[in-house]
């Protein structure tokens, strides 16, 4: 009987260690990888973790920041069969302890740099005591073990395509997180789909601009590490060090937020030029104003490349060619997708009619992690039975099959009985001179049930006055979408890839 083949990254990771071994595979700062390098390392880190006790089918957690220590950590965990739950330094100690406990880590590798968080009480955690938490950096630090490993640099590598590869935790812009099941399958399939739809080739240099341990990052990581490439990695994002690195290194990928749109444009002696070597330019994690994506495909590249995606498993594009067609749109699906748009009462909604977007592909999540009920809430089985993943965002298709985001099903404004998008009232007040950005939320109103409320951060140096914007902001609303009031913010609490927490934001109004 043939065997049942899998295309898997890990195998293809090694294959690029073998055959060219001194080609640069991770730039980090100072610290460099060459292909060799990051094949002998994993093959440390999974012989590691086997040999201190960690079986096929555990999970590890990390919590670690940009370092190529990292990458060959997530890699040598999965390759020794685990599954790694890669988690954010900006949450709270409380926060950290939640999604541990929640994971069932076996073992928990902390960057120096956290120490403070995990270390005051290990008795709150539930599996992790002194023995199975290990440091990276300072006084104990592993990887100074791991590293000096005299083992042999293969190992026996024997993972399926339906072996867990990750943990994901989601970002909590609605709610408490959830963790985000993916497969060997569903990763490889992230690798290969984004690498052919962004052409990626083994001549790419890449930088990531924000955290490795979230998912959006991997857009970049995944597809580079994938075709062979070379990943420069940003240990924190600055605009001028990023204009300088692109313009130095050739960047041929990256991937930026739109906040970090904003910061680069707001740099002083823009020059268009310092972009020319960029192939692609990804906007995801948010949606871009629309006079913003005119800002950048005007001073920095018309290789702007719009990825609306969802992390429990599908997304769609907007290449380069179709910006100016379908200016207001994020395109079609990704290689390998689907995407519908269902009523309230579960029907397929006819093309140009809001719905809940539903998608279908290899890229699925297999499951939150043992949450049976929400897993089974999130299905929508079509007319063949197969089960879409409801996204909560609310969206239509155009005759092309184009999809336009109108919102969030949860930050959707009810005022009067009408449904009211925040993003369309964004567009509108983000044009005005004095803001830099907005966001709308609903809040309390006594005849109407909501009403709009917008939040701005101004532009430097500007006092705006909140009447005359509300005032310049309704006479070009409809009566519905018409602003309460507007409020001044220094800033807005973000998740790791820029997304505003409206929820976070709604709470005070609402309590």
């Amino acid at each position: 009987m043939i065997d049942n083949t899998h295309f898997d990254i890990l195998n293809v990771i090694e294959t690029h260690g073998t055959y060219q071994p001194e080609k640069l595979a991770i730039c980090c700062g100072e610290k460099k990888r060459l292909w060799r390098d990051l094949k002998q390392n994993i093959n440390k880190v999974a012989n590691f973790f086997k040999k201190i006790g960690v079986d096929k089918g555990d999970n590890v957690a990390l919590l670690i920041g940009n370092r190529p220590e990292i990458i060959e950590l997530i890699f040598g965990i999965v390759k020794m069969g685990a599954c790694v739950v890669p988690l954010s330094g900006l949450l709270t100690t409380e926060q950290v302890t939640v999604l541990v406990n929640n994971s069932d880590a076996k073992f928990f590798v902390v960057d120096n740099e956290f120490f403070d968080l995990v270390t005051s009480d290990l008795s709150k955690l539930r599996n992790i005591d002194k023995d199975n938490l290990l440091f990276l950096g300072g006084e104990q630090d592993c990887w100074e073990k791991i590293s000096s490993e005299k083992h042999d640099y293969s190992f026996e590598y024997n993972c399926g395509p339906d072996d867990n590869f990750n943990i994901i935790y989601s970002s909590g812009t609605t709610g408490v997180p959830k963790g985000i099941v993916q497969t060997h399958r569903a990763r490889s399939h992230w690798a290969t789909s984004n690498a052919i739809e962004m052409s990626f080739n083994s001549e790419c240099k890449s930088l990531t601009t924000t955290a490795l341990y979230s998912n959006g990052t991997w857009l970049m990581m995944l597809p580079t590490l994938f075709v062979g490439g070379t990943l420069h990695v940003m240990n924190g994002f600055d605009p001028r060090a990023f204009v300088d690195l692109v313009k130095r290194e050739s960047i041929t990928h990256t991937f930026l937020v739109p906040p970090q749109f904003s910061a680069i444009l707001s740099s002083e002696n823009l020059e268009r030029d310092n972009f020319n070597s960029l192939k692609t330019i990804l906007s995801a994690g948010s949606p871009l104003r629309l006079d913003l994506k005119e800002d950048i495909l005007l001073r920095m590249s018309e290789n702007l490349f719009e990825l609306y995606g969802f992390s429990e498993g599908f997304a769609t594009m907007l290449k380069p060619d179709d910006q100016r067609k379908k200016f207001g749109s994020v395109g079609t699906p990704v290689l390998g997708f689907e995407i519908k748009i269902i009523d309230e009462k579960g029907k397929e909604c006819a093309p140009n009619v809001a719905g809940e977007i539903a998608g279908y592909g290899a890229g699925m999540m297999k499951e939150y992690y043992r949450e049976v009920e929400l897993t089974n809430n999130l299905i929508w089985a079509d007319t063949r039975g197969r089960s879409f993943i409801k996204s909560g965002d609310i969206g239509s298709l155009d005759e092309d099959g184009f999809l336009t985001i109108l919102d969030r099903k949860k930050d959707m404004i009810i005022s009067g009985g009408l449904n009211v998008f925040p993003v369309d009232i964004e567009e509108v007040v983000g044009k005005h001179p004095d803001i830099t950005d907005v966001t709308v939320i609903g809040v309390p109103h006594e005849k109407w049930g909501e009403t709009c409320l917008a939040l701005i951060i101004p532009k430097n140096g500007v006092e705006p006055d909140c009447d005359e914007i509300k005032k310049w902001s309704n006479e070009k609303l409809a009566k519905h979408q018409r602003l309460r009031d507007v409020e001044i913010r220094e800033e807005f609490p973000r998740n790791a890839l820029g997304k505003v927490l409206k929820r976070v934001l709604r709470e005070p109004y609402w309590s």
